[in-house]
C-alpha cells in the first residue's frame, strides 16, 4: 500500500519510477523537516543507485506539484515537509535546528485583525520564529 506522498503523486498523475516511490516514502515516514542532503542520505540507504541530483528533481517536481512544503529556516539548507491542510507555524532552534511545529489560536487571530486594519484580508501566511533554549535559572 503506498504512503501519503506516494498516493498523493498517483493521484495527481506523476509518473512515479521506483526511485521517486522511494523518495515519496522517506518524506512521509520523516518526523523531521529534512533537507535535500538528508533526504538522499535516507533513499540511498534504501536504493544506492539514488543521486543527489535525483533527490533534487524529485523534490522540485513535488512541490511544484503542491504536494511538499519548502522552508528555508536561514540555514542555508531547504527543508521539506509534506504539505498539510492544517495550518501550523515553526519554532526553530538556532543551537540545534530543531524544528518544532506549533499553533495558537491567538496569534492566527491577531494576524487577521492586523490585516485588516491595514485594509486587507489575509489569504495566507507564514510564521517562522528563532529562538534558543533557556537554561534553568535563565529568563
Amino acid at each position: 500500500m503506498p504512503d501519503r506522498i506516494e498516493q498523493l503523486c498517483v493521484d495527481k498523475g506523476l509518473r512515479m519510477t521506483e526511485q521517486r516511490r522511494v523518495i515519496a516514502r522517506v518524506l512521509s515516514q520523516a518526523e523531521d523537516h529534512p533537507d535535500a542532503e538528508e533526504l538522499h542520505r535516507r533513499a540511498s540507504s534504501v536504493d544506492s543507485r539514488i543521486s543527489l541530483a535525483t533527490v533534487y528533481r524529485t523534490v522540485r517536481l513535488f512541490e511544484d506539484a503542491g504536494i511538499i512544503e519548502r522552508h528555508d529556516f536561514r540555514d542555508g539548507r531547504s527543508r521539506y515537509e509534506e504539505a498539510q491542510d492544517d495550518h501550523h507555524d515553526h519554532l526553530i532552534d538556532m543551537n540545534s535546528g530543531d524544528v518544532i511545529e506549533f499553533f495558537d489560536e491567538e496569534i492566527e487571530e491577531l494576524q487577521e485583525k492586523i490585516a485588516k486594519r491595514l485594509g486587507y484580508k489575509l489569504v495566507d501566511h507564514r510564521l517562522e520564529l528563532y529562538g534558543v533554549k533557556i537554561k534553568d535559572g535563565e529568563g
